[in-house]
């Protein structure tokens, strides 16, 4: 086995598909779940933990693939050209920000693959070194009387800590040098070398409950339950189009047939009601996110739009 694979569910053996094949039937072989991450990403860790109870309640084989590179592009190429037979999925929340940053991809994001059931949402949390500002307020303040003089982390262009920084500052009147990061992006905040980072809360958790790191807003609509005493955005005097949503999508290739995609996603939707699922993905500051699949089609294709006209208003240089 690869170092980037973990078999979930139950051993089964692998069969044809047959051509008078129905929903019931699917998944007659092992899946394979794409993840265009790294291991032990948030979207990684969503995606073991949901397609695991997927598998039991299947008794089917689901193998996780972490195939990363080219800003999650090209496992979510593998994707959209595999057979559309129910097989081959993607877990991946970035997938509306490739499509606007990069000039040309491999794949046509809303042609080739298509949006089935949300994994989970991950409220984003403005976080900067302790004592650094008083509050969300301050940190608005001191950027806008001093522009570019502040500094903000991500673990890349494209990301969604890039992404939501830039949308924070374009929402709220200043502009802060972006600070791309290789590895851990937050570390530098913990040392207190750079002012700020809107990073996942999955990622930032731990740190603020250490006291290691000062949350100052979260950007959600509502309060997190696992940081219930941060306050929202808007709670924080922010406008409601600084938040920038954070959302892990399961994906299949386009042309799957809808019965296999209803069954897929009444699966998902059982595993994640699971209490040890739910529990799990509670403490990793994951939240529900439940819609239907015309509904999750219509917000992915209003996020590539939004995410694009993001990257014209910031002038983010696009990618080859």
């Amino acid at each position: 086995m690869s170092p980037g694979k973990l078999i979930v569910g139950s051993v089964c053996l692998t069969l044809c598909w047959p051509h008078s094949a129905t929903a019931q039937d699917w998944p007659t072989r092992p899946v394979t779940v794409v993840v265009p991450l790294p291991a032990g990403t948030s979207t990684d860790s969503i995606a073991r933990l949901v397609m695991a109870q997927v598998g039991q309640q299947l008794a089917q084989t689901f193998v996780i693939e972490n195939r990363p590179g080219a800003g999650g592009t090209l496992g979510t190429s593998f994707v959209a050209k595999a057979s559309p037979d129910g097989h081959t999925l993607l877990a991946y929340g970035g997938a509306a920000s490739a499509a606007a940053l990069y000039v040309k991809l491999p794949y046509d994001t809303l042609k080739d693959i298509t949006p089935v059931v949300p994994l989970i949402q991950q409220p984003l949390v403005v976080v900067a070194p302790p004592g650094r500002f008083k509050d969300m307020a301050d940190l608005v303040a001191r950027a806008r009387a001093r522009p570019a003089a502040l500094n903000f982390s991500s673990p890349g262009v494209g990301s969604v800590s890039h992404f939501a920084g830039v949308r924070l500052g374009l929402s709220a009147g200043f502009v802060a040098q972006h600070v791309p990061f290789r590895g851990d992006y937050v570390v530098d905040v913990v040392a207190g070398r750079i002012d700020f980072s809107v990073a996942a809360m999955g990622t930032v958790i731990g740190l603020v409950r250490d006291n290691k790191l000062a949350a100052l807003a979260v950007g959600a609509a509502k309060r997190s339950f696992a940081l219930p005493d941060v306050p929202t955005m808007l709670e924080a005097g922010l406008k409601e189009d600084a938040i920038y949503s954070f959302y892990t999508p399961l994906f299949a290739p386009a042309q799957t047939p809808a019965p296999i995609l209803d069954r897929l996603h009444a699966q998902v939707e059982a595993a994640l009601a699971v209490p040890l699922v739910r529990d799990r993905a509670a403490t990793l500051g994951f939240e529900p996110m439940r819609m239907s699949r015309s509904e999750l089609q219509a917000f992915f294709r209003k996020d590539v739009a939004d995410t694009a006209a993001l990257v014209t208003a910031a002038n983010i240089p696009l990618q080859q």
